[in-house]
């Protein structure tokens, strides 16, 4: 366990009935059990829960960025069956957003 032989518990039980008493000894005990053994649970819970939430994020594909930039296209307007005047301020790019000549 931790290195402690049968020499050394009975030696570190003598001393604890010394020094805690023969009535809460018992008392002791039993506590030190219940609390290791709620640590014990805890642990393991989480444990448990890491575990799942990396099967889960292994099983979620992840997106691929082809059809994050093939999103909907934006609406074209055909000026040719457009009344005049209706769509052209939405069709028009100011003059930042229009294509600059690559040097």
């Amino acid at each position: 366990m931790f290195g402690i032989g049968m020499p050394e518990l009975i030696i570190i039980l003598v001393i604890a009935l010394l020094v805690i008493g023969p009535h809460k000894l018992p008392e002791l005990a039993k506590s030190l059990g219940k609390g290791l053994a709620e640590f014990k649970k805890a642990s393991e819970d989480f444990q448990r829960n890491i575990q799942e939430e990396s099967r889960k994020a292994e099983e979620k594909p992840a997106t691929p960025p082809e059809q994050v930039a093939t999103a909907a296209p934006a609406e074209t307007v055909d000026m040719t069956t457009a009344s005049p005047g209706a769509t052209e301020a939405s069709t028009h790019q100011p003059a930042e957003k229009k294509d600059a000549p690559q040097a």
